[in-house]
């Protein structure tokens, strides 16, 4: 689900967006991309048709990337590049370097993270977050799948759940997985979590549990990927790749954040039960403690 928001007509990320989707574009939209984060100054200036004609495409190509990136169209991108390539250079975009010292490691990977956070902000759809809430709240249960790097936020994810009060299993092992998929219906409700949107077991899973019936929400890079093609709900990160630290790494911040803002609105959503259960569990675990 995604809604066009015409109040905001300019976003922050326009070049992240267009890296992010640039290797699962067709041959012209590429060429329009790789102009546009080769020459985001000039663009600006430009007609749709002039840079029609600089990319040997057609104004309807440009159009096209414009919606993929989920633009309204050609006069937000300009407007947006605009903002972003007057902006004063930033460190979140370095890459790290070989004679790095600590200091500017720190200061790099934190940028990173704080950049993956804005990023998927502005991608991060509140009307797919509010469906999802719903989509919840009417299952009798939640199945919670993710493999490899993201096993653990599903696992968390599985915690913040049981906390306030909901039914959820967490699934990390690709053969339970697929069976437990395999036995979901319409009372259940599966929640994936996958970075790339492109692991064969969490895509088995999620299009196992879709053809039994379950509601299905991902969570899972902006990019296009084959997982969205079995998701009723999709939440969006956007995490940019480096040589030092994959997509992957930052993902997992912006990935912890979504399921952040998701349990809260289903905290709010039914308040005292889930406050009550909050207590209730919150007293259990003080047993844990000294």
């Amino acid at each position: 689900m995604s809604t066009r928001r015409s109040d905001s007509p300019v976003i922050d990320n326009v070049l992240t967006r267009i890296r992010v989707r640039q290797a699962s574009l067709g041959p012209s939209t590429r060429s329009i991309a790789d102009y546009i984060l080769e020459n985001p100054r000039q663009v600006v200036g430009m007609s749709v048709t002039e840079l029609a004609e600089a990319t040997g495409a057609s104004d309807g190509s440009v159009i096209n990337l414009c919606r993929q990136i989920d633009l309204t169209g050609f006069q937000q991108l300009k407007l947006s590049l605009a903002q972003e390539v007057v902006q004063p250079v930033q460190f979140i975009h370095e890459d790290l370097q070989p004679l790095d010292d600590t200091t500017t490691v720190c200061r790099k990977m934190f940028h990173a993270g704080i950049q993956a956070l804005r990023d998927t902000l502005s991608v991060l759809d509140p009307d797919a977050v509010a469906e999802a809430v719903k989509v919840i709240r009417a299952a009798d249960r939640v199945e919670i799948y993710g493999i490899g790097s993201s096993a653990p936020i599903a696992e968390d994810a599985q915690y913040r759940m049981l906390r306030i009060g909901l039914n959820a299993k967490v699934v990390v092992d690709s053969h339970v997985q697929a069976i437990s998929a395999s036995r979901t219906g319409p009372d259940v409700a599966v929640l994936t979590i996958s970075h790339s949107g492109a692991t064969h077991e969490t895509l088995a899973s999620t299009r196992l549990a879709k053809e039994a019936g379950a509601k299905t929400i991902i969570v899972t890079n902006f990019a296009n990927s084959p997982l969205q093609a079995y998701a009723d709900v999709k939440l969006f990160t956007m995490a940019r790749e480096t040589k030092f630290r994959t997509e992957a790494m930052t993902s997992r911040i912006a990935q912890l954040c979504v399921l952040d803002a998701l349990i809260a609105a289903l905290a709010l959503a039914d308040y005292e039960r889930a406050t009550d259960t909050l207590r209730k569990t919150f007293d259990v675990l003080s047993l844990k403690r000294f």
